[in-house]
């Protein structure tokens, strides 16, 4: 399956999920209700989402003055894979780490930490706003606004329907029937992890598709690579002051945790990240079947490819 055809599966999981909480709410009114709920965060998100975040953050713009180099690298980019000059934001932050947000291509931002610019070398930064520039291209930030904003929009509707259950709402017999009291909490327990969880799927399935991307714009998957190396060390020893509601951004989750936390990561395992631009894979563990860059570059130009 194509990555776009994974995303469009699962983010119609989402919307039957929000539909049939709706549904046992209150029937066809109850499905208006819920439709309107998510298409109102939607729109929201899609509007004012990358102000919010630009402000939590403290991110300040730059201009080609006052970051040449770090303006000079998204400028060659932003050429190289036929996109508008994002706006450039600087993040008061010694932990290395880079997000792009935005609401379409022409209306886009990349925000790196002050500790990416002063920790990583120009080809690692290369990487890390080529990746970022692939979300851009991709519209992986509209996508993952509407994913994080429907599965708010399933947990709000889980909410309801748990008061619903505890003071009274339709009977078993309504409308057809429906789960009962008892049903109901059971639902609105469950509904919300099954909504973060597909949230959770597609955020990791753009997170692959970007760093493929991201290594064609570079030309070369090993400054990337070498990125996310570096930045999965600093993340553990330096730790960014983040909100889990913008982890998701962020080119690495400044909130990663392990063991079955990786279940509800936003994030796909670094090591995977970096054995797919490497081309390394299980069985190759001797130096000589260790791909060089070039060879990293074609499988990660393959991977792309295969999920276009």
């Amino acid at each position: 399956m194509g990555n776009w055809f994974k995303t469009a599966i699962l983010l119609g999981v989402m919307t039957a999920l929000i539909v049939f909480i709706g549904n046992l709410l209150g029937g066809r009114q109850g499905m208006i209700i819920a439709f309107i709920i998510a298409m109102g965060m939607n729109f929201f998100s899609y509007w004012y989402s990358d102000r919010i975040v630009l402000r939590m953050y403290r991110a300040r713009e730059v201009s080609p003055d006052q970051s040449p180099e770090i303006y000079g690298l998204v400028a060659d980019i932003a050429q190289r894979a036929g996109l508008p000059m994002p706006r450039i934001y600087i993040i008061p932050e010694d932990s290395p780490n880079a997000f792009a947000t935005g609401r379409n291509p022409e209306h886009a931002v990349v925000a790196v930490t002050q500790g990416l610019i002063k920790l990583m070398s120009r080809e690692e930064i290369r990487g890390v706003i080529s990746h970022e520039m692939a979300h851009i291209k991709n519209r992986d930030i509209l996508i993952g606004s509407i994913a994080a904003t429907m599965a708010g929009a399933v947990m709000i509707l889980a909410n309801m329907a748990q008061w619903t259950a505890f003071f009274g709402g339709r009977s078993d017999d309504e409308e057809g029937g429906g789960l009962g009291a008892i049903g109901m909490i059971i639902m609105a327990i469950v509904a919300p992890v099954a909504a973060m969880l597909v949230q959770m799927a597609i955020s990791r399935s753009r997170e692959y598709h970007a760093d493929a991307t991201g290594a064609s714009f570079a030309g070369q998957s090993q400054g990337l690579a070498n990125a996310l190396e570096k930045l999965g060390a600093y993340s553990k020893r330096i730790p960014m002051h983040s909100s889990p509601q913008t982890s998701h951004m962020f080119i690495i989750n400044p909130l990663s945790a392990g063991g079955i936390m990786n279940l509800f990561s936003t994030h796909p395992p670094l090591e995977e990240r970096i054995a797919r631009l490497r081309g390394i894979y299980p069985g190759r563990t001797t130096p000589d079947q260790r791909p060089d860059s070039d060879r990293g570059l074609k499988d990660a130009e393959s991977f792309w490819n295969n999920l276009r």
